[in-house]
């Protein structure tokens, strides 16, 4: 008798010692991710919550992802990178211009009409990190992923921009110090502001446009008030996917590996097309509107930015000045690079 009862007791020791067991091994690992955008946005309705869902099930369980957007404490565009690199979140998309001048080498994307699609754009970004020609931008992180938009546009609400001289005197709400330096070559005034001014500065005529995405024409309804898109491709902006490295560092090496396959080339490799999913409903409601789109033919692109060479060529003497290493040679090879992947992608 007494020997069965040991035997029960000791096979009950054991199941609770393996549920035990099992829940921690579904428990094991908890990755917090943050992004500055609301849920809604494609950031996280389109990346982030089908990436957390393949990590969990690759992981059978093991990995468990928390999701932080704009709404949470978490959610300040400008705290991404410091909150990743303090170990506050493990994992953080981020943009490249805010704060200003935090990644130097990486803004050579953003010079003028250099990018039209966020593939070629988001596979040179990327080319030029693993090449090494980033400098120490992204140093101290785990970098998942480098990407940009589709080329931005010139919206604006009385006067249509068919050429570049139509931009003088109009105040425009600029992105990032490369458009503003562009905008100021042109007799026009760039004007600093949150995506949540801009509507209401447009309707009461402090702004005549604003040089942005569709995607943020369409998340602010930017339309009820602009009459005239001229989709120019005339700047991208660049983003960052970044790690904690010592949270990475610490990660078992299946763990690594699983993480390793869901991002760097595989990851970018998506942005393009979902950025012709993000952008349409700005340009979808445009049409809608009855708003004039003004295109911008190949030639007529190549020879605005012709155009602005000597501000071009100001702006990399700028970065030199920040320490970006041959700011030259760096801007042929991302316009190298982005002849290249244009090409592919009309194969």
């Amino acid at each position: 008798m007494k020997t069965m009862k040991r035997l029960i007791l000791g096979a009950t020791a054991l199941a609770g010692l393996m549920a035990a067991t099992t829940a921690g091994h579904a428990q094991e690992i908890t990755l917090k991710i943050s992004q500055y955008l609301p849920a809604v946005h494609g950031f996280q309705a389109d990346f982030l919550e089908p990436w957390a869902a393949e990590l969990e099930e690759r992981s059978e369980g093991r990995v468990a992802v928390e999701i932080f957007d704009a709404s949470s404490a978490f959610g300040k565009v400008e705290r991404q990178a410091d909150q990743v690199r303090a170990g506050v979140m493990d994992i953080a998309i981020g943009l490249n211009g805010i704060p200003r001048d935090r990644y130097p080498s990486a803004a050579i994307i953003e010079m003028p009409f250099l990018v039209d699609h966020a593939d070629s754009g988001s596979r040179t970004l990327w080319q030029l990190y693993k090449e090494g020609a980033l400098g120490s931008d992204y140093e101290g992180f785990k970098v998942l992923a480098l990407f940009t938009h589709h080329g931005g546009l010139f919206h604006t609400v009385d006067k249509p921009v068919r050429d570049l001289g139509d931009l003088q005197g109009l105040r425009m709400r600029t992105p990032s110090p490369a458009v503003s330096a562009m905008l100021e070559y042109l007799g026009a005034s760039p004007v600093g502001m949150p995506p949540a001014n801009i509507y209401e500065n447009l309707e009461k005529g402090v702004l005549d446009g604003v040089v942005t995405t569709w995607d943020l024409v369409g998340a602010i309804k930017a339309n009820e008030v602009l009459k005239y898109h001229t989709d120019a491709g005339a700047y991208v902006a660049g983003f960052h996917v970044l790690m904690n490295q010592a949270k990475y560092d610490s990660l078992p090496d299946d763990i690594k590996a699983i993480i390793d396959d869901m991002s760097g080339d595989n990851l970018v490799a998506k942005f393009g097309d979902w950025w012709d999913k993000w952008e349409a409903r700005g340009y979808e409601d445009a049409v809608a509107r009855g708003n004039e789109i003004i295109e911008i033919d190949d030639e007529t692109r190549a020879a605005w930015e012709e155009a602005l060479q000597p501000m071009i060529e100001a702006y990399l003497d700028s970065m030199a000045e920040q320490g970006v290493e041959n700011p030259p040679a760096l801007y042929a090879r991302a316009k190298e690079l982005v002849a290249q992947y244009d090409a592919e992608r009309e194969e």
